[in-house]
């Protein structure tokens, strides 16, 4: 059976659909980073590679100095399974309503615009130090995936905004599990290096 919440939302053709609101945003999400999660969770098993060994924090801090995404993936599937337990469908689901709520406080895709690199970063290192402290006045874990989410796609496809410290020093791609890395200044990234 079709869930029904009784409210609907008409659009100016007639059509009526029910209402949106509270389920999430999935047509804000960008796509491209969700694919490529995907395919980290299926590679990876839904674990992070076990000789990898690095925390959240050192994962976050190896991007900041590496300039590789793969980092930031990591973060994710590292937080995603050992600390909130979310499979992907749920850690897509769960973002998406980040992205609804984001975009009746600022306008729709308002981050695509080109927010500075370094604040996704210090966004998101606040939003996880806040779930871990346990503070419940929002939603952290979702905003901590967010705010990855963002750093990742505005790496792959705002170069202007890329303001940390690799963006001067990582200008060769890595040769890295049979994979191309992220290199510095490319608007696309053929996906995330993982094992094969």
């Amino acid at each position: 059976m079709i869930q029904d919440s009784g409210n609907r939302r008409q659009f100016e053709s007639g059509a009526v659909r029910d209402m949106a609101e509270g389920k999430g945003r999935c047509d804000l999400l960008p796509l491209e980073v969700v694919n490529e999660l995907y395919v980290a969770f299926k590679k990876c098993d839904g674990k992070r590679p076990e000789d990898e060994g690095l925390s959240i924090f050192a994962n976050l801090g190896q991007y900041i100095e590496l300039g590789d995404v793969k980092y930031l993936y990591y973060a994710i599937l590292e937080f995603c399974n050992d600390i909130v337990h979310w499979d992907f469908s749920t850690t897509v689901l769960e973002v998406s309503k980040q992205y609804e709520e984001g975009c009746q406080k600022y306008g729709d895709r308002n981050w695509e615009k080109g927010i500075p690199l370094h604040c996704y970063i210090d966004s998101g290192t606040r939003h996880l130090l806040k779930f871990l402290r346990g503070d419940i006045d929002e939603r952290h874990d979702r905003a901590f995936v967010w705010n990855i989410f963002g750093a990742i796609w505005t790496a792959k496809h705002k170069p202007d905004c890329i303001d940390l410290p690799f963006n001067e020093t990582t200008k060769n791609p890595v040769e890295e599990f049979g994979r191309t890395a992220y290199k510095f200044g490319e608007k696309k990234q053929s996906g995330i290096p993982l094992r094969e």
